[in-house]
């Protein structure tokens, strides 16, 4: 089969994916093999192929493939989540574009959009993900709000009730105005903001005086029902059992005594707003204080906002600030900085919110997830950096809030039978529910219609913490045969970033309902960064399109751009000349098999020594590479990995092994040496594979006839084996050797067709004679000790000196010009050596290492002025 002149990427691609997926090689189902299962982190369902999804993708695949070829029976599950949050903010976008509002609707008219918004768009990232050549086992694709997951789901939350784990309380929470629901604290993401600090003046009631209380919020003023003073504060002291008067509301409040106030922070008053402040609920509490909410679900003010009712938060507070200072009571304005908690989905500005919601006690049942990363080792983290980042969380671990205001989700299975706050029954169907409450109230005559189940949804990641387990339904069925295969899966590459949100409540409901890890192994990605270090963002322009990269470099370019810059757990910096980079590596390896496939072979030929020397030295170089490769893969040095093959391929391979092989014009191969290249080519595609699936495929094919059960994917990944490394030194020397005739040549002017005879001034036998005669276009070598006592050239390699005579291809008097520049050169740079170590200061103050360099410097400047000075002599 005659290989084409041109890798054609996207025909390949296609080619290869349609066979691969044709004939299920991705498929996996339990047997006698050691499992290898991957679990994706699940992105969201309607969302779209970017850098970050690329080079996750990239280093799930590059793993899954080489397990596939290790021999492992290799199971990478794919699927979406169905992100409550952004899904439901786009369904609400896309009504409100039809002139519908999501109010208007009942629950069910509205999921039945949401649901046809999933099937329109959802999924798309998976057939994206298809064309960067993802090996998943698509028919165990799976979706966080399937029929199956949910239950699972739903059984895990009526299980955590009953052990008195998940509880409804009436908390302070982080409350998403633009979202209009709750976020666990993992899912606020605090700024510096440039803001304001306001001083207000506030009357105290029946007296001429004023209290000035410093605040960056005046706005909650509407809602303040005391100020508290720090009861060793000498500057309030009689102001105690006095009462102040709130200004525009004239609202009487107050003035408490706590040790909770900050006595250098502003006025050391303190406004308290119980309602919207999670310390100033405490002190509420403590204090038994009124509590007063001014705010509406969408961070509008309420009717105790009097006159502001129904304006945005925002408006009020630059309101308040012109009523205040009409009325004469805004004693300053200060510039100040201040965090601020942001929705990480939104980008809103979050409201602290009394509301009752559901949560769960994480300090139990986070123990045995803190053992497993910082105590038993069970579980790696890779780099081990980020230990401190998951220690600070798990150690300071608070309850988590699963509640969530919404209805695309797992709708909470708590059934209300009355008015009380606590006429409630947890049960994973309405019909269980029933019985419950039945018992509960000794009322046999309640109805499913008298059940009303609370509206909220669960959080997203409350499903999506199940993954590892609800996927092979190891919640529903726990003694099932896949659960029992696949479980634990041994590898999770994921970002940092979600460390918390996700890889950590993993772990612990790992623990919980399997009593085992979910992995061994967390391999932590960096961020894919542009090339000037900044966050890639549609708001800045800087994150590429991943489907056009692939368009215009081929998938195997891009996934080798991404990896050859990309170490575990640092930034990436994205540049598309790595795609390009990529692109000429993919050219390279298949122009090498061009050449290869060219040459005619004589059976008749007798192998000669400088090809046997090569297949030797290219044999134990492959071993050594791969020996290297898979010290790299043990611990997650993906990029090096793949940089050691590129350079095997590139210099090794290419530029070294094939030309010496390399046939003279005209002639042919010997048999011997192809069969060899044959079979070293095919292990280079091998270990080259799970890196660059498509064309590696297409070579495999184009190299032999295979049948279905020969394809690469499916072949047996390299073995080690014992290999001769003085041999490779040795064949080292001789590359070096020609390295240096071929710098001599160049130095001298002197063509490639014009044969030299090398003279190694050295008792010792040169390695390789052949590949150095083959390589340097050398008519003869030969040795002797003494310089030659005739005009020539000289260099060095290492330590032993070569001698090339020049008589006839050089003009002695202008060798003799450019031979005294040299060495006028060479003494100017030796003295300004030796200046430098005869500087006392400069030896005693400076590391042994830089000492020794120019130590070396010295020794190896005075070897080339002897060499240069032998050469003139001969002149």
């Amino acid at each position: 089969m005659s290989i084409p002149s041109k890798f054609e990427a996207a025909k390949v691609e296609k080619n290869w994916y349609d066979y691969w997926l044709k004939h299920n090689y991705f498929s996996s189902t339990p047997d006698e093999r050691p499992a290898y299962s991957i679990v994706i982190p699940p992105p969201n369902v309607t969302g779209i192929l970017h850098m970050g999804h690329m080079l996750n993708n990239s280093l799930q695949d590059i793993l899954i493939r080489r397990a596939r070829m290790k021999g492992f029976n290799a199971c990478w599950v794919p699927g979406t989540d169905h992100a409550s949050i952004a899904t439901e903010a786009k369904v609400v976008a896309r009504l409100k574009e039809q002139g519908i509002d999501k109010n208007d609707l009942t629950r069910e008219e509205f999921l039945t959009h949401a649901w046809e918004w999933t099937h329109e768009y959802g999924g798309v990232i998976l057939q994206q993900l298809q064309k960067l050549g993802c090996s998943c086992d698509w028919d165990r694709t799976k979706f966080t709000l399937d029929p199956e997951m949910s239950a699972s789901v739903i059984k895990v939350f009526v299980d955590l009730f009953n052990k008195g784990l998940i509880y409804r309380g009436y908390r302070m929470v982080n409350w998403d105005p633009e979202a209009q629901t709750t976020l666990s604290d993992e899912e606020v993401i605090y700024e510096e903001r440039n803001g304001f600090l306001y001083h207000i003046q506030y009357a105290i009631e029946g007296s001429d005086e004023k209290l000035v209380i410093a605040t960056t919020r005046p706005e909650t003023l509407l809602g303040d029902t005391a100020i508290c003073i720090h009861p060793e504060d000498e500057r309030y002291q009689h102001l105690k059992g006095k009462n102040a008067i709130v200004p525009i509301v004239n609202r009487t409040i107050p003035i408490i005594q706590d040790d909770y106030v900050d006595v250098e922070f502003g006025t050391g008053c303190l406004k308290v707003t119980p309602a919207h402040d999670i310390n100033d609920k405490a002190l509420g509490e403590k204090h038994d204080l009124e509590i007063v909410d001014i705010f509406n679900p969408d961070g509008t003010v309420n009717a105790n906002g009097l006159h502001y009712e129904g304006q945005d938060r925002f408006s009020v507070r630059k309101a308040i600030e012109k009523e205040l200072d009409a009325l004469g009571v805004l004693a300053k304005k200060e510039p100040h900085k201040n965090k601020v908690g942001t929705s990480e989905r939104t980008k809103a500005v979050i409201e602290p919110r009394l509301s009752d919601q559901w949560f769960l006690r994480m300090e139990k049942l986070a123990q045995p997830a803190i053992d497993a990363v910082l105590n038993s080792g069970e579980i790696a983290l890779v780099p081990e950096k980020f230990k401190n980042t998951y220690r600070h969380w798990m150690e300071n671990i608070r309850d988590w809030n699963i509640s969530r205001q919404l209805w695309w989700g797992q709708q909470i299975p708590a059934y209300y039978y009355g008015a009380g706050k606590n006429d409630f029954v947890v049960a994973e169907t309405a019909e269980e529910a029933l019985e419950l409450a039945k018992q509960k109230t000794k009322n046999t005559t309640l109805t499913v219609e008298d059940l009303c189940q609370d509206p909220d949804v669960l959080d997203t990641w409350f499903s999506s913490w199940l993954w590892p387990i609800s996927v092979f339904d190891g919640i529903r069925d726990p003694e099932n045969k896949e659960i029992q295969y696949y479980y634990p899966t041994q590898d999770l590459v994921t970002g940092p970033d979600i460390l918390f949100f996700w890889v950590a409540r993993m772990i612990i409901s790992g623990y919980e309902y399997r009593q085992a890890p979910p992995f061994s192994k967390v391999y932590l990605t960096g961020l894919v960064r542009d090339k000037q270090g900044r966050k890639m963002s549609k708001q800045l322009g800087n994150s590429p399109d991943a489907l056009k990269l692939i368009e215009d470099y081929g998938a195997d370019a891009v996934r080798v751009g991404l990896m050859l810059s990309s170490a575990a757990g640092n930034d990436l910096l994205f540049d598309e000349s790595l795609c390009q980079q990529g692109k000429n590596f993919a050219n390279k390896i298949w122009n090498a098999y061009r050449l290869i496939d060219g040459w005619d072979v004589d059976a008749s030929l007798e192998q000669s020594q400088a090809n046997k020397d090569a297949v030797a030295w290219y044999t134990a170089k492959f071993q050594a590479t791969l020996e290297l490769v898979e010290d790299h893969f043990s611990k997650y040095r993906i990029s090096d990995a793949l940089m050691s093959l590129y350079k095997l391929v590139w210099d090794d391979f290419c530029s070294w092994f094939l030309e010496t092989v390399k046939p003279a014009y005209g002639e042919k191969i010997d048999a011997a040496t192809r069969n060899s290249i044959q079979v070293l080519f095919e292990n280079n595609l091998k270990l080259l594979h799970p890196f660059m699936p498509f064309l590696t495929e297409e070579l495999w094919h184009q190299m032999a006839e295979r049948s279905v059960e020969e394809a690469l994917l499916v072949s047996s990944w390299p073995t080690l084996a014992d290999y001769d490394k003085a041999f490779i030194e040795d064949f080292g020397f001789a590359t070096e050797i020609v390295a240096g005739i071929r710098n001599f040549r160049k130095e001298k002017n002197i063509p490639f067709k014009e044969q030299l005879h090398l003279i190694a001034l050295t008792d010792k036998n040169l390695p390789c004679k052949e590949v150095i005669v083959k390589m340097g276009q050398l008519s003869e070598i030969s040795t002797q000790v003494a310089t030659p006592d005739e005009i020539g050239g000289t260099f060095r390699v290492g330590s032993t000196e070569f001698f090339i005579p020049l008589a006839n291809q050089i003009d002695p008097e202008a060798e003799r010009i450019k031979l005294e520049e040299e060495l006028k050169y060479n003494q100017g740079f030796l003295a300004s050596v030796q200046k430098k170590l005869s500087n006392e200061r400069f030896v005693e103050n400076a590391p042994e290492k830089v000492i020794a360099m120019e130590r070396k410097k010295e020794a190896d400047t005075l070897e080339k002025i002897k060499m240069i000075e032998r050469s003139l002599a001969t002149l």
